[in-house]
Order: C-alpha cells, then sequence, then structure tokens
C-alpha cells in the first residue's frame, strides 16, 4: 500500500520543524540567558526583609499628604500580629487623623512651650505628622511594655516597607500625662480602665532622607 504525502501538508510540517528550531536556538540566545540570570538574582524573601531594616529611618518631616485610612489598617493588623506574652495582648491602639484634634493638643503644647512656635516649620507637635497612633499598656501585666515595643516595631518596619516614614515619641505623651490643659485630649483617646498611655507613633509620607546614625556593635557579644 502506497501512502501519498500532500505536498502542503510537507510544507507545513517544514514550517512547524523551523519553528521549533528557531525557538531551541532563541532560548540559547544570550538575551533569554540574561533574562533567565535576572530571575535567578532575585532577591530572597530573607534578603527584602532584611533590606527593609537595614534602610528604615525615623523621619522628622512630613509631607501633608494624610496615610489613607485602608493603608494604616495593613500597618495596624501588622503591629497587632507582633508576639506578645501570654497571648495577653497587652496593649491598647488609638488612632488619630482628625486635623482637628491634632491642631488642638498643639495649641495647648505651644502655650505651654511657646519657643516652639518661633520655628517656622513647626505645624504640630507630633513632628508634623498627619497621622499619629498612641499606644497604651495593660498597667496589670509587667511585661506589657515589651509587647508594647514589639507592637510598634511590626507597625514602623511595615509601614517603612509601604512608602510611609514614622518616628516613636515620648514627649508628647510625657506632656499629655503631665498637663492639665491637655488631660482632655488624653481623655478622648479613651482607653480602657486600668491601661496607661505609653507612647506614640507619628506616621506620614517622608518629606526628608536621613542618613543613617552609627550604632556601637561593640554592645553586642557572643557568650561561650
Amino acid at each position: 500500500m502506497k501512502i501519498i504525502v500532500n505536498p502542503t501538508m510537507k510544507a507545513v510540517k517544514s514550517i512547524l520543524g523551523g519553528l521549533c528550531l528557531c525557538a531551541a536556538i532563541s532560548s540559547c540566545a544570550p538575551s533569554a540567558q540574561k533574562e533567565v540570570g535576572a530571575e535567578a538574582q532575585a532577591p530572597s524573601k530573607s534578603e527584602v526583609v532584611i533590606e527593609n531594616i537595614m534602610t528604615r529611618r525615623s523621619i522628622r518631616q512630613y509631607k501633608p499628604q494624610a496615610v489613607n485610612r485602608d493603608t494604616m489598617q495593613v500597618i495596624l493588623n501588622c503591629g497587632i500580629n507582633a508576639p506578645n506574652g501570654q497571648n495577653k495582648q497587652s496593649w491598647e491602639i488609638r488612632v488619630v487623623d482628625n486635623p482637628e484634634y491634632i491642631n488642638g493638643l498643639t495649641e495647648v503644647y505651644k502655650k505651654a512651650n511657646p519657643k516652639v512656635a518661633e520655628d517656622p516649620s513647626f505645624k504640630n507637635m507630633f513632628r508634623n505628622a498627619p497621622t499619629v497612633v498612641f499606644i497604651a499598656r495593660d498597667t496589670k501585666y509587667n511585661m506589657s511594655q515589651i509587647d508594647c515595643g514589639l507592637l510598634g516595631g511590626n507597625m514602623v518596619l511595615s509601614a517603612w516597607s509601604m512608602g510611609i516614614g514614622s518616628c516613636c515619641l515620648g514627649g508628647p505623651v510625657r506632656f499629655m500625662l503631665t498637663d492639665k490643659e491637655a488631660a482632655p485630649y488624653l481623655e478622648k483617646l479613651g482607653f480602657s480602665e486600668g491601661y496607661e498611655l505609653l507612647y506614640c507613633i507619628a506616621f506620614g509620607y517622608p518629606d526628608e532622607t536621613p542618613a543613617a546614625k552609627p550604632r556601637n556593635a561593640e554592645k553586642v557579644r557572643f557568650i561561650d
């Protein structure tokens, strides 16, 4: 029995064979190898995390643009998922992005510290940040300060990974805890009974690029 091959089918097979050959050759071309190499050199998860930690800076000058609440919610979720003793979650968080609250409290602060207003760049007592997170600790748990610190660490690092700056602040909290005229603002935060305001964190889009400050590596030792 003789098999007759259609000339057209011969041509199609020839073309397909040529395409396959071209594909095989192109996969070995320098440009293709370069792309594969680039993928192979993509940073690992650990490298990305370490880079984020090592480049993070405390920001003390912010753009006026507020951080939207959806983004802040991601930051807060990262915070509350930090390690904490016995899962006591011995913190409470209050987020303030209301200019009336921030500016009103700042006026009280300026009244008690009139010299700060002499600085033309001064806008508010939270390093001019448009969003402030207040963190309180459970006074009934003697390790709650650690829980609050871990909470804040997660927040500032997650914020930095999204291009949002931050700065942990103690001065404004000391003022709120000691100045009588600031008492209504502290009360408005509505922390539960037994909780004490510990510190706050300013959040916003950076308006500066500070250089890293030196760290004393001699304070770190391995003990044999």
